[in-house]
């Protein structure tokens, strides 16, 4: 049993394409073991009362040098040729983490020669650990057991259902109201806007700011909070980018000082206006001058002033002031057109030019769409990935926040002009990137049916915008829950396993963290960020109710400027 304590020796692994719902994870990393004994082997067959490992079970499994797939519950039983030295056995049968610390456990013996090791606080699920049995050890007799030995662990999942079953409906309200908490709770208390991510401190976001707008109009509407209380937040969010914030053509900077309203550099050359954050932004607001409809004071006066921030915004102005057929992502007051990045498609932007064409102040026309954003028709893909034919975009179709960010307030439902019909774009884009998780080409641990969704979101050693030409390991739970009106089985499937079987590392005060990779066992603890949080309460809505669809797209302003682009927009939609 077990491998003979030599110096490491890599073994390839064999991983599982797909996830089925009520089976452990197939294993995705195998520690290596460290010399710690002599050279003797098992083959040698003992003699009187010499002592050899004639066994390891583990979780019933038994004849393996390594073990997978173990239940972090599972028991650990050891067979020895010969009864042991009591004193000799806690000393040298033990766990080692994948760090290489020692787990507590105790050391169960016999008194003859079996020993059941239980470790106190069970195992951790996808984590790896080696079983040493030290050359220390002793039979009664007093012979030192023939050769050390490393049995390596990977557990897998614990597929008991960690919080009790409630129906589906009640899951997604449920998911809705500790999400919308990050917007609320967790807002930076001055401005009220969201903050960047749980440890941002003062620095909030001005796009995140627009998605948690769209969440209070959820929030309201479902009793949250009051419809009250929930004006009253959106008032002290537009006050304070009117009266605090600095502003650049009526546009806004993608981090924001909280108390002062300061522009906080997004890097060196990205120290003034952000135009996508601020589309973004407005897509919130709007939504919100639709929702608070009331002839109260509080509520005309939300109005207001949402219009009075609106018509400010000076899109035309992106065009490197008229100058080019194109919108401009950054402009500085002290560097100009410096970052020099044209909003081309396909990405997360279409909403900037849909708001640009909507400004009843500074519009742009056709023509900056169309060779701008289109890129002439440039933008277009049309070929198939896994049987799913892609209208625009790159190969696979990029990280699944492209499918979400501009379709929080449009709805591609019926949605269509001449690249695209946009409602099959965000469906079949979906569908590509669950359709790779469950290939899953790369092999890594649980991705399949109930475990998937590749888009922007940390990773173990930064951020990235993951996608099938991008894949870390990392899922990102937005991903799959943010995509609900497009995949609805398929992503109530993955809500319901990323509640239900890994709730215990995902599920916070605020929703589902923010992304984890079951292949080296990294959950993103206690972290979730503001551009990922939004969209889930969002878009499980438009699935849900359809309501903030229907708010952003019953605006007038809107209206307009889809007709300017070209959009077709289908009664009833």
């Amino acid at each position: 049993e077990g491998t003979e304590i030599r110096p490491p020796l890599l073994k390839k692994r064999r991983y599982m394409k797909g996830f089925p719902f009520f089976k452990p994870l197939l294993p995705a990393l195998v520690l290596l073991g460290v010399g710690c004994g002599g050279d003797s082997t098992d083959d040698r067959t003992p003699a009187g009362d010499q002592l050899a490992l004639s066994s390891v079970t583990i979780g019933g499994q038994s004849g393996l040098s390594d073990f997978d797939d173990v239940s972090p519950d599972a028991e650990i039983v050891l067979d020895f040729t010969a009864a042991l030295d009591a004193a000799t056995v806690e000393a040298n049968i033990y766990l080692l983490d994948a760090g290489g610390a020692k787990v507590d456990a105790s050391d169960v013996y016999d008194g003859a020669k079996r020993v059941t090791l239980k470790p106190s606080a069970g195992l951790n699920a996808y984590a790896s650990y080696r079983l040493i049995v030290d050359s220390g050890l002793k039979s009664a007799a007093g012979e030192a057991i023939l050769t050390g030995k490393v049995i390596r662990i990977r557990t897998g999942l614990d597929t008991s259902d960690k919080f009790p079953q409630i129906s589906d409906e009640e899951l997604l309200t449920k998911v809705q109201q500790q999400t919308f908490r990050y917007f609320w709770e967790g807002a930076e208390p001055t401005s009220g806007m969201a903050r960047e991510r749980t440890s941002s401190g003062a620095t909030v976001t001005t796009g995140g700011t627009g998605f948690g707008v769209m969440a209070m109009t959820v929030a309201a509407e479902r009793g949250f909070v009051t419809r009250s209380e929930a004006c009253q937040r959106v008032q002290r969010i537009v006050t304070f980018l009117a009266e605090r914030a600095t502003s650049y053509h009526g546009a806004f900077s993608h981090w924001i000082d909280g108390q002062t309203g300061q522009t906080l550099p997004f890097s060196a050359d990205d120290n003034g206006a952000d135009l996508v954050e601020t589309g973004l932004l407005f897509q919130g607001l709007l939504t919100a001058r639709a929702y608070f409809d009331g002839t109260d004071a509080a509520e005309s006066k939300l109005r207001a002033d949402i219009t009075a921030l609106w018509e400010a915004v000076e899109w035309n102005f992106f065009t490197k002031e008229g100058t080019e057929k194109v919108l401009y992502w950054h402009w500085s007051p002290d560097k100009g057109w410096a970052m020099n990045m044209p909003i081309q498609g396909w990405n997360e932007a279409l909403i900037v030019y849909v708001l640009a064409a909507s400004s009843p102040t500074h519009p742009i026309g056709r023509e900056v769409y169309a060779e701008g954003w289109a890129r002439g028709g440039a933008m277009r893909n049309g070929k198939s990935f896994y049987d799913t034919v892609l209208p625009l975009g790159e190969d696979y179709g990029g990280p699944l926040f492209w499918a979400h960010y501009s379709f929080l307030g449009l709805n591609p439902r019926g949605l269509s002009d001449a690249y695209a019909d946009y409602w099959e774009q965000v469906c079949n884009h979906t569908r590509i990137n669950y359709a790779y998780c469950v290939d899953n080409p790369k092999g890594y641990a649980g991705y399949g049916a109930d475990c998937w969704g590749l888009t922007a979101s940390d990773i173990p050693d930064g951020y990235t915008a993951s996608s099938p030409t991008n894949d870390r390991g990392v899922i990102a739970p937005t991903a799959a829950l943010s995509s609900m009106p497009y995949t609805p089985d398929e992503s109530m499937a993955a809500l319901r396993f990323f509640y239900y079987k890994l709730g215990d590392k995902l599920w916070s005060d605020y929703g589902f963290i923010d992304a984890f990779d079951l292949t080296t066992g990294w959950f993103d603890r206690g972290m979730h960020i503001a551009i990922d949080q939004g969209p889930i309460v969002v878009m499980i809505e438009n699935y849900r109710t359809g309501l903030p669809w229907n708010l952003f797209m019953s605006d007038k302003d809107v209206q307009r400027g889809l007709a300017e682009l070209g959009f077709t927009v289908e009664a009833g939609s």
